[in-house]
Parts: C-alpha cells; structure tokens; sequence
C-alpha cells in the first residue's frame, strides 16, 4: 500500500487517466491490505457439503395463513405482535424568548426591550405557541428581575392573549429584586415560576441557591397559588430538589421539571452519543424520585434543535427559544434569526413525529400541584 501511495505523488498534473490509475493501486493495496490481516478462514468442503444435500435455500412456512404478517394478532393467540408505544400524545413546547445569558452580543437578533419581547411572543402566538416564557432586560441588555418591566410585558400579552399560558424567571440577587419577586408572585399573570435547585459554575458566572432560599421561594410561590418548576442543570440539582422539596415534605408528585444541560457547567453534552447517554440519565434520576413528572427539556447551548428532537422521541416534553442557545444545529454556527423561527421549527417535527401540541388549558391542567 505504501507503494501504491507513493506512485500517487509521482502524478503530479498528470491526466484524469493517471490519477484514476493511481487510485486504483491504492484501493488493489489496501484491499490486499485487509486480506493479508483477515485470513480466509471458510471451511469450503463443510459449506459444499450442505449446499449439495440442501441447495443453497431458506426455509420458509406460513403458520398464520392467509396473512403472512398480521398486525393485530399472532395465529396462535390475541397478543399484539407489536404493541404501540406508551408516549404522551400532546406535547408542552414552550417557547422562552430571551432569557438571563445572551446578549445581542452572542447574537444580535435577542430580545431584549420590552417591545422587543412583545413583538417576538406575538410571532410565535401568531403560529400557534401556547405557552410564553419571558424574561425582563435592562436598559443595558442584562437580565434583571423590575416589577415595572416584567408587568409591562406580561400585562400586555395577558390582556391581549389570554389563552396563552406565561411563565416567568424570578431570580433575585439581591434585597430590591426579592422585594419585587414577592411583587411579582401577587397579581396572577402568571401560571408557574422556576425554582433552581442549584450550586454551580455557570459559565464564568457562580450560582448558587441556599437550601433555605430554595425552600423559601417555593413556599412562596404555592402561597401565591403559583406552581413552582423545578429547574436542574445538573445530576445534583436533582438531589437538591429531592433532599430539600420532596422528602421533606413540602412538595409532593408529580411535579414540574425544567431540564437545562448543554451550558458551561451544567451536564456536559460534547456529542450525540454524550447527549443520549446525558439526558437519558437526568431522566431516570428524575423519575426515579418523580415516577409521574413532567419534563420539560430546554434545549440549552450546542444542544438546540437535537436535544429537542431526542426529548420529543423519548415522550419528554419541550422548550426552545433564544433564552437557552443561540444556535439552530449543534454542529453549525447558523444562528437563530427569531424565537419564531425555532418555534416553528420544532413544532414540525413534533407533527411529523405525531405529537400534538398542548394546549395552555391542558398545560394549566398538568401543572397543577398537590401540596
């Protein structure tokens, strides 16, 4: 073979005939290469020997006459031969708009002024989007929890949509956004709010809920007849949420669950095979302390638009939107043009996949708490 290759370099700018007899030296050596490696080992006088008494033919006998393969019972009993599989036939797709992380920095086309995200909810609700995930921005592009500009968007879109589910981030940092998280939690705009169960390296960013500020702002949001989703970007938030939620006792299943692996940080999804392995195992964790949850995948960082195929072949349901990526595939660098964009994007896939969109009244059913 190595000769072969070396007779290639002599071509040079020779003919098409030179280079296609070039190639045909390399496949001869590196076919002679594989045999010269895997020995044939066939024992020719055994395989004539059956092929003269049987000829070289399958065996073939129909047990199930007239029907060669029936659909809905063997011949011999009523058992299904191929059961259908257990999914939920409607899915939650959620589309959140702009999120705390990106910047029109990492991409230009983010939301960021409140007319900005009214405008980018209304495509989607336009399209068919149920259920509206929203953060609220300051003047300098920053995620930040002002009852001023959170009700300036949720106002809007509740008024003017009101069978539209919307959820809310409330994450407060410090006295005057935990002053305005209480705020928020009164006026009944909003269907459920995100409890992150998490201590972590967020990017280059550390964050961290205490056990006690996990418990307190779930408390606070059934006081306020709020559902609260439990955030996890992590196999320990899972364990967060259990220790501190469930078998404390404040909370009980099936709950809510925002799944949020692919970002700096959180699960790290490098591949298909990472993603698969990575997200099979957050939902078993989940279900093992939640056999009936909710999921919900978003599809955060590289992940993007296969993550949301994965969960939604897994029954899992679904959020997209510019708050957890920026990016249409994972192994490109295309980025997304508009919330509405990857909404419908999704949507069809999940209609190909025969997945039926929730609607906001069936998601208000789901999400609703025993306590």
């Amino acid at each position: 073979m190595c000769a072969a290759v070396c007779d290639l370099r002599f071509v040079g700018q020779g003919s098409l005939q030179s280079h296609q007899c070039a190639l045909t030296f390399i496949h001869i050596a590196a076919r002679e290469d594989l045999m010269s490696r895997r020995p044939n080992t066939v024992n020719w006088e055994q395989v004539n020997k059956w092929v003269s008494r049987e000829g070289a033919q399958a065996s073939w006998k129909v047990f199930g006459f007239p029907s060669i393969m029936s659909i809905d019972r063997t011949a011999f009993s009523d058992a299904e031969p191929m059961p259908k599989w257990e999914a939920p036939p409607k899915l939650i797709l959620s589309t959140a708009i702009n999120g705390a992380f990106y910047t029109k920095n990492e991409n230009p086309n983010q939301a960021i002024t409140p007319e900005e995200i009214i405008r980018s909810a209304e495509e989607c609700i336009a399209a068919g989007a149920q259920i509206i995930h929203i953060h609220a921005r300051d003047e300098r592009g920053y995620n930040v929890l002002d009852t001023g500009l959170f009700r300036e968007t949720l106002t809007h879109l509740r008024t003017n949509y009101q069978h539209v589910a919307l959820d809310a981030c409330l994450v407060a940092v410090n006295a005057d956004e935990e002053r305005m998280m209480a705020e928020m939690m009164k006026p009944g705009l909003m269907e459920g709010v995100p409890v992150n169960t998490t201590a972590l390296i967020l990017g280059d960013n550390h964050f961290v809920k205490s056990p006690a500020t996990i418990i307190e702002k779930t408390k606070r949001a059934l006081d306020a007849g709020l559902t609260p989703q439990i955030a996890v970007y992590s196999d320990a938030d899972i364990d967060n949420a259990r220790r501190y939620l469930i078998d404390s006792g404040l909370i009980q299943g099936p709950l809510n669950w925002l799944v949020l692996p692919g970002l700096p940080g959180c699960s790290p999804m490098y591949s298909p095979e990472t993603m698969v392995d990575g997200f099979l195992r957050l939902v078993r964790l989940i279900r093992h302390i939640d056999a009936d949850s909710t999921i919900i995948a978003c599809t955060g960082g590289r992940t993007s638009s296969y993550l949301a195929t994965l969960a939604i072949l897994l029954g899992v349901h679904v959020r997209v939107g510019m708050e957890d990526t920026v990016w249409k595939w994972p192994h490109r660098d295309d980025k997304i043009q508009s919330n509405v964009e990857v909404f419908q994007q999704i949507s069809g896939i999940a209609a190909a996949l025969g997945r039926d969109l929730m609607t906001a009244d069936e998601y208000r059913d789901l999400m609703t708490l025993r306590v």
